[in-house]
């Protein structure tokens, strides 16, 4: 193998579209999704690249193991985050919509990934049911102002003892409501904005201080 093929193949993300999937437009399945379920859905578009990029910046993924992303919707996240995960690393993504989790199983080709039909509510159960004690970082993209009564303050609390000490909570969202469910459980919160986006969103990282 020469030269140029070898950095070629390695320059490629270890995960990958299975065959056959490429005919199903993750844009259709997005919107399918958020007619559905528009209460569990935040945009009927997918984030934009600078928002991911934006979002994602702090997180110091040498220190990662065990990343944990609520409502992956199909992969809009996702993939980026593989993209710098490291190997020995595993990213649970959590969604509610099982027409999700069957897209994401069946579109996303990575030893490194488990896809769950649950609630964010329940991500201590999730993570321990695979070998973890604490999630390194959580993000979320769910609607918190649009939840069901009492399920986005359950997240927040779940969240706050998933994450480990140093751990943070990143969330995007298109109300800044969401912080009152998040400031109960972590002790410092990062705020931003991004603009490029539809619609523009308000980005938060919550962290845990370091024991």
């Amino acid at each position: 193998m020469n030269a140029t093929r070898a950095s070629r193949i390695k320059s490629q993300p270890r995960h990958a579209r299975r065959a056959g999937r490429g005919s199903k437009s993750p844009h259709l399945q997005f919107l399918r999704g958020f007619l559905k379920h528009p209460v569990m859905v935040g945009s009927i578009i997918p984030s934009s690249r600078i928002l991911i990029d934006k979002m994602l910046k702090p997180v110091d993924w040498s220190a990662t193991r065990l990343f944990v992303e609520y409502g992956p919707g199909v992969g809009t996240f996702t993939r980026p985050i593989l993209d710098k995960l490291g190997a020995d690393a595993m990213l649970i993504a959590i969604d509610t919509n099982p027409d999700f989790i069957d897209y994401l199983n069946g579109d996303i080709d990575d030893d490194r990934f488990i896809a769950v039909h649950g609630s964010a509510a329940d991500v201590e159960k999730i993570i321990a049911a695979h070998g973890f004690d604490h999630a390194d970082y959580v993000l979320s993209g769910l609607p918190f102002s649009t939840l069901p009564p009492g399920v986005g303050e359950a997240i927040g609390a779940a969240t706050g003892r998933a994450v480990r000490d140093g751990g943070a909570f990143l969330v995007y969202q298109f109300s800044p409501k969401v912080r009152a469910f998040i400031a109960p459980h972590f002790e410092r919160i990062d705020r931003g904005f991004e603009w490029i986006n539809v619609p523009p969103a308000t980005l938060f990282w919550a962290w845990r201080d370091r024991g």
